[in-house]
């Protein structure tokens, strides 16, 4: 072997260089992936908590007026923050069960394009959630969210959650002006 190649063999100047440009880029992977993860983790959390909201503070009440919801609406594109609101749907609806303990909606409003469910009959309500008379109120949220690194979330994320609650002044919470 020539004396060159011996000493380059020996010479290690420069492995370090090497070996970090070899991990570099899946330690950088991993950090963005993780840091898009956990973001994702906050905004699914404040959607559900928006649920949570819109739904405790319609059921406070005996009854809202179409300008309490929609200022509930607003109280719950707030608690998104510091993630952008437009992505947000909400739907409040009030179900209530008849004498045969079959729910009807009563009435239901809608914000960012989800639609509100007609009064009557619903479907996909939990079976043996309502006795016969009983009122819950309902809160579905869908929020989509976009990463802003999009590099290990390159789609957005669709959430939903519903939540319900029982109405606490009142067996039940009647809107007015409107539904």
């Amino acid at each position: 072997m020539p004396s060159f190649l011996r000493r380059l063999r020996a010479d290690r100047r420069g492995v370090a260089a090497v070996e970090f440009a070899l991990i570099a880029p899946v330690a950088i992977l991993l950090y963005c992936g993780f840091a898009e993860i956990t973001m994702a983790m906050m905004a699914e959390r404040r959607a559900a908590h928006t649920a949570a909201v819109v739904a405790d503070l319609v059921s406070q009440a005996p009854s809202v007026t179409a300008g309490d919801v929609t200022d509930i609406f607003k109280i719950g594109n707030a608690i998104l923050s510091p993630f952008p609101a437009a992505p947000l749907k909400l739907r409040v609806t009030s179900v209530q069960a008849d004498a045969q303990g079959v729910p009807q909606v009563q009435w239901s409003q809608s914000n960012g394009g989800l639609p509100a469910l007609p009064a009557g009959n619903i479907s996909g309500f939990p079976p043996a959630l309502l006795a016969a008379g009983e009122s819950v109120i309902m809160a579905d949220v869908q929020y989509a969210y976009v990463s802003p690194l999009r590099i290990t979330l390159p789609n957005a994320l669709t959430f939903k959650d519903t939540f319900y609650l029982k109405p606490r002044r009142s067996p039940t919470v009647v809107l007015t002006g409107g539904g």
